[in-house]
């Protein structure tokens, strides 16, 4: 185990960095802010030959916490202002490393109350599954759409795939939200959510005897 010092996109770039990458079975992003993550990271040879391991290898994992965690969506939260949520603009999206194109990922949600803006984040992106990590707990996501709850807490899913009305896009920034039909999940330990086919499962062997 060790950890890469990486600051700034100049570090990113080191080859030192890149052939420690190569060598890694795992790698562990930290916490702090996923914008800037995205952008040391971004253009970069480091997040190419990391995103062409993550689809070529099927044992090489890519793991990360907080900040970490919600920079591998592509459509990324990048901040928000939680006491103006469900208010048009209280979101501000950005693009993230884009390892998980089909879902935005949210952490700290139950505790910092951030219900709003992932509701807000699927409002705009209605066919993004949006993923709400609780406090000590995390998703393993296998296969690219299997969602399983790991830690002593709970995940929040949000769906927004049957969304009927919808004001995101017509209205003024402030402006209250209205929408209609969003579906809402709550997974403890255990509990698999299927991305692709877009349903809740209690354990992975019910998941064995689907379809998903």
């Amino acid at each position: 185990i060790g950890i890469m010092d990486i600051r700034t996109p100049a570090d990113a770039r080191q080859p030192e960095y890149l052939a420690r990458l190569l060598a890694a079975d795992v790698v562990m992003f930290s916490g702090g802010n996923q914008s800037r993550l995205r952008e040391m990271f971004g253009e970069t040879d480091f997040l190419d030959t990391l995103t062409r391991r993550y689809y070529a290898e099927p044992d090489f994992v890519i793991a990360g916490t907080s900040a970490g965690a919600m920079a591998m969506s592509h459509h990324m939260i990048r901040g928000g202002s939680v006491p103006d949520a469900l208010l048009k603009g209280a979101v501000k999206m950005g693009i993230g490393f884009s390892l998980l194109p089909t879902a935005l990922i949210d952490s700290h949600f139950v505790k910092r109350g951030r219900f709003g803006r992932l509701i807000e984040a699927v409002a705009l992106y209605p066919k993004l599954i949006g993923i709400g990590l609780g406090e000590d707990t995390g998703v393993l996501i296998t296969d690219g759409h299997l969602v399983e709850t790991i830690g002593s807490n709970l995940v929040i899913i949000l769906d927004g795939h049957d969304i009927a009305h919808n004001n995101t896009a017509a209205v003024k920034k402030g402006t209250t939200l209205s929408i209609e039909n969003i579906r809402m999940h709550v997974l403890a330990k255990g509990n698999v959510y299927c991305i692709t086919e877009r349903k809740f499962y209690v354990s992975k062997d019910a998941v064995a005897n689907a379809a998903c």
